[in-house]
């Protein structure tokens, strides 16, 4: 038999790693004036998208809007989410995701007659 020593970990020790841990992980978010930052943005783009929806409806038009949500849902995805601060896999699967999304959205447009060539 091998004479393995293992070293028992107290609830002590385990509070200690929890708390450095937080402290750690808390290291690597943004402050809220930068949330705050990101809100402001978000809110601009908004209104540009709803301002998009009251010009004549186009081919252009749904593009942009399309644009938009990708560009807003990555935003609110990488900051609020604190997907940016995660491992990388779960980048790529809000990223495939979302190119789910907008394949089946694209799809149901034309299902629909909207674009036409």
């Amino acid at each position: 038999m091998s004479d393995h020593t293992t070293e028992e970990i107290t609830p002590e020790d385990d509070t200690e790693l929890a708390v450095e841990a937080a402290l750690e992980s808390r290291q690597h978010h943004p402050s809220d004036l930068t949330y705050v930052g990101i809100a402001i943005i978000l809110a601009v783009f908004t209104a540009i998208e709803v301002g998009i929806y009251y010009l004549h409806p186009s081919t252009w038009t749904a593009l942009s809007l399309l644009f938009f949500m990708m560009l807003k849902f990555g935003v609110v995805v990488a900051y609020f989410m604190h997907l940016r601060f995660d491992s990388p896999i779960f980048r790529r699967l809000f990223i495939g995701g979302l190119t789910l999304a907008v394949v089946v959205y694209t799809l149901v447009l034309f299902m629909f007659g909207f674009y036409h060539f």
